[in-house]
């Protein structure tokens, strides 16, 4: 027999882009959700699921917002112990912070216990898909993909290849750079739910020979995800012009070794010329936008507008832990912050959409994920509107949802996540 569930409460669902038309057009509130089999079978009214449903679970959630999870598509799940480092521009936070820490990820147990403490630390903020980077060392990957399993997770990551400009013991070579890839993406590609991305971190610490061979095995599995950042930092993008000298740009270092495609991720993209962006949009790449790293690192403001005008895919990530904070919703008030600085500020729907429809379109996952319609899969985030006394006052005031909406996420956390479902099963707490 079907195992069914139904969740009562204000249930936001997307039938458009917030972008493309009136903000509060693309979406639509019911009031209740029906999950079957771990996936969403029907919306609508209360009283007509529960009659038609009779058989069905019920779990009523009152006056809470139930959406699809937050989805969060440029993370560093190796970094998670290391949130929050103080002081440093793009390259010396690297070496300073990052790379320190992931010199530690060779020990599977290390490993282990950082993926479970990460996916605990998302999960308590609503978070039910990413797509990570790992470290150099295969077993970080599969210490992700194996928790991420037990949970019933949907997650992207891959084995992060460096073989330059890196310290010892977090350099790998152009052939065991492609050769470890293959292999754990032959060993965990479309395993559950599952996807593999091919992972060259930056063209900085790869020779032209390794992303050589990352473009090699993208071409011989189109079908995955490649994930890398560009653009992040003017100063970064001083020294690809010094290591790439023949390059047009910062893209072209990708770009002339097959890694542009429409099934690759770039992560932050702030700092682009008019050729890349044509360029990106014309493969239909996805951009990431990772607004609390941005203003942590120093990196600048992500012209969220423009590209999106453009008709470019962007998603919306919290990046950690270059990124402050694992909340998707404090990522979306920092994208808002930066909105203003840029002259745009985005409307909530507009927020909740790039945490959801947005970035799941970036990662090609979009027909399953991001949203709350018939056949998707359940990853839901329950939010309580009213989760701290400063909060509660002023959606006390609130005229309509998106007024009530939008102080959770300009001040909400983790408090604010009153439950989690992840592939139509309830998180315990």
């Amino acid at each position: 027999m079907a195992q069914k569930t139904l969740l009562k409460g204000r249930v936001l669902s997307f039938n458009g882009s917030p972008f493309e038309a009136e903000p509060t057009d693309a979406t639509e509130v019911h009031e209740a959700v029906l999950i079957e089999d771990g996936r969403i079978a029907a919306m609508g009214l209360a009283s007509n699921l529960s009659d038609t449903h009779p058989d069905a679970g019920v779990r009523d959630y009152g006056d809470h917002l139930i959406m699809a999870g937050f989805i969060d598509p440029h993370v560093h799940y190796p970094q998670t112990a290391m949130i929050a480092s103080w002081g440093k521009r793009l390259i010396d936070w690297l070496n300073s912070y990052t790379f320190p820490e992931e010199m530690k990820f060779g020990d599977p147990d290390y490993a282990a216990e950082i993926a479970n403490r990460y996916l605990q630390l998302t999960t308590s903020h609503g978070t039910t898909t990413m797509c990570s980077f790992c470290t150099i060392h295969p077993e970080s990957v599969d210490a992700f993909f194996a928790a991420a399993q037990l949970r019933g997770q949907r997650v992207v990551a891959g084995k992060t290849c460096m073989d330059r400009n890196a310290p010892e013991g977090l350099r790998d070579t152009a052939q065991t750079g492609y050769d470890q890839s293959k292999a754990l993406l032959e060993k965990w590609h479309g395993v559950d739910r599952i996807s593999y991305a091919i992972t060259p971190r930056f063209s900085p610490t790869s020779t032209p020979e390794q992303l050589e061979a990352m473009g090699a095995l993208w071409a011989e599995h189109p079908d995955c995800l490649m994930q890398t950042h560009l653009s992040e930092q003017t100063d970064e993008i001083e020294w690809v012009r010094s290591l790439f000298p023949q390059a047009r740009d910062y893209l072209d270092t990708y770009e002339q070794f097959g890694l542009l495609g429409g099934n690759g991720l770039y992560g932050h993209a702030i700092h682009l010329e008019t050729r890349e962006r044509d360029r990106l949009r014309e493969v239909d790449a996805g951009l990431i936008h990772c607004p609390t790293s941005n203003t942590f690192i120093g990196s600048g403001l992500f012209d969220m507008n423009g590209l999106i005008r453009e008709g470019h895919r962007v998603g919306l990530a919290t990046d950690t832990g270059g990124g402050s904070s694992f909340s998707m919703l404090r990522t979306m008030a920092a994208a808002y912050e930066i909105g203003q600085l840029r002259g745009h500020p985005l409307h909530p729907s507009q927020l909740l959409w790039l945490g959801t429809v947005g970035s799941a379109r970036a990662l090609r996952m979009d027909d399953r994920i991001g949203n709350i319609t018939v056949g998707m899969e359940a990853d839901l985030v329950v939010l309580d509107l009213a989760s701290t006394p400063a909060i509660a006052q002023r959606e006390a005031h609130s005229d309509d949802l998106w007024e009530a909406v939008f102080p959770t996420i300009m001040m909400g956390d983790d408090r604010a996540i009153a439950d989690v479902w992840i592939g139509g099963q309830r998180v315990s707490d």
